[in-house]
This record gives C-alpha cells, sequence and structure tokens, in this order.
C-alpha cells in the first residue's frame, strides 16, 4: 500500500489518501472503511446527454465521487481453471489471475457536474487507483496502526506452503493478514493392487508431474522476501513430494530451485486441508524460521491460550463481558482480538473495542489483532472473537458476583440520595 497523503489534526480528525497494490492491501481497505465515513474514489457512470437537436444519447465516463458510505461489502479472489487438456479426470481450481475486490455503497456527500448530491451509487474500489478516506467519528489508534502496516515496505508473502493428500494437493501463501490460496489440485490415483501395481504408479506420477508444473507456477522460491516453503502433509507424502521437486529441479537444471533447498521444510499435519496450516505454523522449525512475523506470533499465543484453557482456566479468559472485566482490573498480559469486531457497524461497539486495545497497551500488555483471512483468525472467531492471557489467576465467577455487589451497592446508595432529597423536598 501507499500512502499518498495524510492530514489529520491532534483530535483525530481529516483524511487520509491510500492507493492499494494488491489483494491484501484490497483486504486492509475492507478493514478500514466504515459505515458514516466519506470516501472519494475514482468511478464509472453512465452520463445521459442531450444534443443540440434534442436527440439523447449516453456514454460511460470515469470520474471521482464522494460517498457516504452505507455498506462496505468484501469479495475474495475467486476464480475456477479446467484441468489439464486431455486430462479430464484431473480436476484444479486456481485463483491465480483474480483479485479481490471491495465495494462500497452510499449517496454522493459532494455534488459534481455529472452527478447530484443525495444520489445513490456504488464504488468498486481499484487496485493502483487513489481512494481517500474520511473518518465519521475521527481516526482511532487501531486504524492508524493498521495503515502504518500496510504501508511498510517490502511486506509481502513470506511462507509458501503445499499441504498434500495422496492424489492431493493445496498451494498457498502467507503473507501477514491472509492466507490465499492459489490452487486446489485433485488428481484420482488407482489403488494399488498385487497383480496390478502399474495403474498406480502411473497415477502417482502423473500427480507428481503437476504437482511439479503448479508448483512452478504459482510458488515465488526465487523471491527473497520468502522465508520458508513448507511441504505439509499426513504420512509419507510430503517426502515423495520434495524429492520429486528437487530430482526435477536437478534435471532440468533449475538453479533458482536449487538454491532455495534451505527454505524447505517438511512437516507432518494430521489432516490434507487448509486448516492444517494452524498446525504447520506451531511446529518448532517453522515457529523458529518465522518468529519475528506478526501471524507466527498470533498462532503460537492462540496455541498457548487454549493450553491454558486446559491447564490453568484462571488465567485464560473469552468472550467480551469477561475480557472487559479482566482488563477493567489490570489483569491483562496478552489480549487476543479479531478484526472483525472492528467491522461492526456501531460505532459505540467498535469504541468500546478500541478502549480495550489501548487500555491493555497503556498497562504494558501486549496486543494482537488476528486477521480472520488467516485460520488462527478464524478459529478466535469461533471463541466470541476476543480472549486474554492473564498475568495472575482470577476466577470469573467470584469477579462477576464482586461486580453485582457493586452495582447493587451503587443502586441503593443513589436510592438513598433520591430519598433523602424527595424528604428535603416535603419540608
Amino acid at each position: 500500500m501507499k500512502l499518498i497523503g495524510k492530514h489529520i489534526d491532534k483530535n483525530g480528525a481529516g483524511h487520509i489518501t491510500l492507493r492499494p497494490e494488491d489483494d491484501e492491501d484490497m483486504w486492509h481497505l475492507y478493514n478500514l472503511i466504515q459505515e458514516g465515513d466519506q470516501v472519494r474514489a475514482s468511478a464509472v457512470r453512465r452520463v445521459q446527454n442531450v444534443s443540440t437537436t434534442g436527440s439523447t444519447g449516453s456514454q460511460r465516463i470515469r470520474l471521482n465521487l464522494t460517498l457516504a458510505v452505507t455498506r462496505v461489502t468484501w469479495s475474495p479472489a475467486t476464480s475456477s481453471a479446467p484441468g489439464d487438456a486431455g486430462q479430464p479426470s484431473a480436476s484444479t481450481t486456481s485463483s491465480q489471475d483474480s483479485t479481490a475486490a471491495v465495494e462500497i455503497a452510499g449517496r454522493v456527500a459532494v455534488e459534481n457536474p455529472q452527478v447530484k448530491k443525495g444520489a445513490f451509487h456504488t464504488l468498486e474500489l481499484e487496485v493502483n487507483r487513489d481512494v481517500r478516506i474520511e473518518k465519521e467519528g475521527g481516526w482511532d489508534s487501531v486504524a492508524l496502526s493498521r495503515i502504518q502496516e500496510s504501508c511498510q515496505p517490502g511486506r509481502g508473502a513470506e511462507v509458501a506452503a503445499v499441504v498434500c493428500g495422496e492424489g492431493t494437493a493445496i498451494f498457498c501463501l502467507l503473507s501477514e493478514h491472509m492466507t490465499v490460496i492459489l490452487q486446489r489440485l485433485e488428481v484420482p490415483i488407482p489403488r494399488k493392487i498385487a497383480t496390478n501395481s502399474s495403474a498406480h504408479e502411473k497415477g502417482l506420477n502423473r500427480f507428481y508431474s503437476m504437482l511439479y508444473a503448479s508448483f512452478l507456477r504459482h510458488i515465488p522460491y526465487a523471491n527473497p522476501t520468502l522465508r520458508a516453503i513448507v511441504i505439509a502433509s499426513p504420512g509419507w507424502v510430503r517426502d515423495s513430494v520434495y524429492d520429486y521437486i528437487m530430482a526435477e529441479a536437478t534435471r532440468t537444471g533449475n538453479k533458482a530451485l536449487l538454491g532455495a533447498r534451505p527454505k524447505f521444510f517438511k512437516v507432518h499435519v494430521n489432516s490434507p486441508h487448509v486448516h492444517s496450516l494452524v498446525e504447520v505454523l506451531k511446529s518448532p522449525e517453522i515457529a523458529m524460521q518465522l518468529k519475528e512475523t506478526k501471524f507466527a506470533r498470533e498462532g503460537i499465543m492462540l496455541d498457548k491460550f487454549f493450553k491454558m484453557l486446559g491447564t490453568d482456566e484462571m488465567r485464560a479468559w473469552y468472550g467480551p463481558a469477561q475480557v472487559s472485566l479482566a482488563v477493567d482490573r489490570g489483569a491483562v498480559g496478552t489480549l487476543l482480538i479479531s478484526d472483525e469486531l472492528f467491522r461492526s457497524s456501531d460505532a459505540e461497539t467498535r469504541k468500546k473495542y478500541v478502549d480495550l486495545v489501548e487500555s491493555v497497551q497503556g498497562r504494558g500488555g501486549e496486543v494482537l489483532i488476528f486477521s480472520s483471512m488467516h485460520e488462527s483468525g478464524q478459529q478466535l472467531n469461533q471463541l466470541t472473537g476476543i480472549a486474554a492471557i492473564l498475568t495472575y489467576p482470577l476466577d470469573v465467577e467470584v469477579v462477576e458476583a464482586e461486580e453485582r455487589e457493586a452495582r447493587e451497592e451503587e443502586e441503593r446508595r443513589k436510592a438513598e440520595e433520591n430519598g433523602e432529597a424527595e424528604e428535603q423536598n416535603r419540608e
């Protein structure tokens, strides 16, 4: 993401202009733009023209529109591609050439020569076209932190993964905020029978050949920013896949791929599905390689939370109400919170979560904002979207009872004060 302009006063009011460059930048925009914001971006609109003779016609023109946002929609990159010619039984789905889309709808807030103020319009934000955002209630610390992250130079995919099963492979790229599925490959392999193993061997060879071709097409193994290439599977498949890739690289003289050999890691997972990437990131060799990356840290801390939930539950709290109580008592060492919670259409709800983040940071705690485009973020969403690892144990039932007693005591005190005031008025 490129930061084109930033004009924000000390109270957080003002606007920021950004230029998205890839799908991850579009994801950031989706998380930044909320109902009530004013967004200025390029749009194509059909305009009616009346000629001097009185005849009418229309043409599509590109213009800049400013909308008061009423709805924001995210569409991830998805498209299908047929299998290889002459191989109808093998199937592949690929998103290599597709792009994610962010669509905003609202009413025109600034009059335009071609569009009246108040007219309803829908904008589809585009890569490499500037977007200016002005927030209704000002820019909070969470939004500004996201902009700072997204505009850091050198950001990009840091892990490539091929999650394999017998005859199946899923090609993925993992960046700070997204897991992008590049291709799913399925090749039927006949079962191995003692009397006829040749069909099985042919099926395996065809699978390896198609996997290798897909690997070369999708995995940026020569990219210096790529830290790891993971081959993950249950059973023996990962070893065979790795050996085949290296053998083909040697046979064809692919020096770049052979030079990337130190980036390869073979990792055991329990199932050949995308959600197994959580297991991959928890493996010691990958955790060590990626210890400085945001998403690896998130996976490690979520795993720590789940383990603590089973062994020391008084230090593992989750749910908005419970975590808020722990934050109020200054007990939160690490706050785990999903970016989904900051997309609430209710401004007060968003502010509540921003205040929680700032309160934990103000006390020296760690805050991890999970992306719901990662498997770890989806796991956290299933657990209400917010959890906390406490620095000391607290019994949630005792704390809730103390809070109830405090509220009841406050209500009694107010009732007594009101009764005394009424008695004085009667006198």
